[in-house]
């Protein structure tokens, strides 16, 4: 039988969608929590509302850091389960457990130890004095959080994702309910606001980590391969193997990530209608990018598992039919973008000028989000070999070296404005896109042949 023919990627393309629908459930609920969380901070008060967005840009390294822990999770897991290593699935699951909690409290004593500072930032003095509270209770739920994005990704890595779903989706609505409790004042608590959006979102992280914890010691799918004692002084060759995985993912995100940053800060440079206009086009963008990131880490676990097992001859079969669905849900997204944008648009702006801007940048979307697909696709196949540190270079020099200047560049050298710095922003994307398959296809045929990278 053909390891490589129609048959196998068929079969293969059905295993990494069963595993990547939750993925995907999983992702968007996470953002669902993030606009309940602004929907109901908007009604305190725009002041707030800011407050909040200012504490979250803060926070972005350690949350960044937490994502490049559960990618190295993910990956140890799928590779142990591969090759039947309880052993090195249980530490990974504990190294990335220590590492949250220690990255958590020094977050946290960092936030606390920086309060007198904050007036630095040369923002709204309103906003300043808004900040504290909140500021403290989130630097505080990162370490649940990020606890929670390791025991999410050691149960991806062994293919047993919906019960940690519904789990932290549980979590979602207790962060909605301790909003409408904590910030307006019901059921006999007292009104606190902003700093009660804060203590709600450190409850429903703290529940959501009991909840994924128990989960683990319980699961007759899990138990075995699933810490038994939590607080082992970890060996030092498997924490540095964890970390040789974990900070060049970390990397990769941050270098994506602090480009988007970089963007917005340039945009309200444009003045606020540019701003505005790019702020609902990253939402819907950013809406559109969960399903890949769903199927990208399915990709992670089915190839980290064919790696483990030494089973090399399923990777590309395995790629071929992720690139495949990759490809189907870009150029849907496509046609809806340039079909519909200008409803889209509307359905976020009244205002003439920045609904105008909205609808064109809405048109480079179209093309900017079919290189983000492609380039997060090849990616997560990359993290299931452990290849992560050229692609964090990659990632690094396509963003910061040719797509923010040129950006730049476009929108303030030239009549594209906005259109330009978002053009900028497609550039790295392609570029990125362009090198990850490059690089995913070379080493999956390579690996394919018995060769090694």
């Amino acid at each position: 039988m053909n390891a490589s023919g129609p048959g196998a990627i068929k079969r293969e393309g059905r295993a990494t969608l069963a595993l990547a629908l939750p993925l995907m459930a999983g992702s968007i609920s996470q953002m669902l929590m993030g606009l309940a969380d602004t929907l109901m901070i908007g009604e305190v008060g725009t002041v707030e509302l800011a407050a909040s967005t200012l504490a979250h840009s803060i926070l972005f390294l350690p949350m960044m850091l937490g994502i490049g822990v559960a990618i190295a999770v993910s990956v140890k897991t799928s590779q142990a389960r591969g090759a039947g290593k309880p052993e090195e699935a249980k530490a990974a699951l504990r190294d990335g457990f220590l590492t949250s909690l220690m990255v958590g409290a020094a977050s946290f004593f960092l936030s606390w130890a920086s309060l007198p500072l904050l007036s630095l930032l040369g923002q709204d003095p309103e906003v300043i004095e808004a900040l504290p509270g909140f500021y403290l209770f989130v630097s505080a739920s990162i370490a649940p959080a990020m606890v929670n994005m390791a025991v999410r990704s050691h149960s991806d890595g062994m293919a047993r994702p919906w019960p940690v779903f519904w789990i932290i989706l549980g979590g979602v609505f207790l962060n909605v309910l301790f909003n409408w409790i904590f910030i307006f004042g019901n059921l006999g608590a007292p009104e606190m606001g902003l700093e009660g959006a804060g203590l709600a979102t450190l409850l429903a992280r703290l529940s959501s980590m009991a909840g994924t914890m128990a989960w683990c010691r319980l699961s007759p799918d899990l138990r075995d391969w699933s810490p038994r004692r939590w607080f082992l002084k970890p060996k030092r060759e498997e924490l540095f193997s964890f970390w040789s995985t974990a900070w060049p993912a970390s990397l990769q995100v941050s270098a994506e990530g602090s480009a988007f940053v970089a963007v917005a800060f340039f945009m309200g440079k444009l003045g606020a209608d540019a701003l505005a206009a790019h702020t609902v086009s990253l939402q819907c963008v950013a809406l559109t990018f969960m399903v890949p990131l769903g199927i990208s880490m399915a990709l992670t676990v089915q190839v980290g598992e064919a790696q483990g097992a030494r089973n090399h001859k399923r990777m590309r079969p395995i790629v071929i039919s992720g690139w495949a669905m990759g490809l189907a849900v870009s150029l849907l997204f496509v046609a809806i973008f340039l079909l519909f944008r200008e409803e889209i648009a509307g359905a976020f702006l009244d205002e003439k000028n920045p609904l105008a801007i909205a609808v064109a940048l809405l048109g480079i979307a179209a093309v900017l989000q079919v290189a983000d697909h492609s380039q997060i696709l090849s990616s997560g196949v990359l993290r299931g070999m452990d290849d992560v540190k050229k692609p964090a270079l990659i990632m690094f020099l396509s963003h910061w070296v040719v797509g923010v200047p040129l950006g730049v560049t476009l929108g303030f050298s030239t009549s594209l404005g906005p259109r330009g710095i978002w053009w900028g922003l497609s550039t790295g994307l392609m570029l990125t896109a362009l090198l990850l398959g490059w690089r995913a296809w070379k080493m999956t045929g390579h690996r394919s042949e018995g060769g090694s990278e």
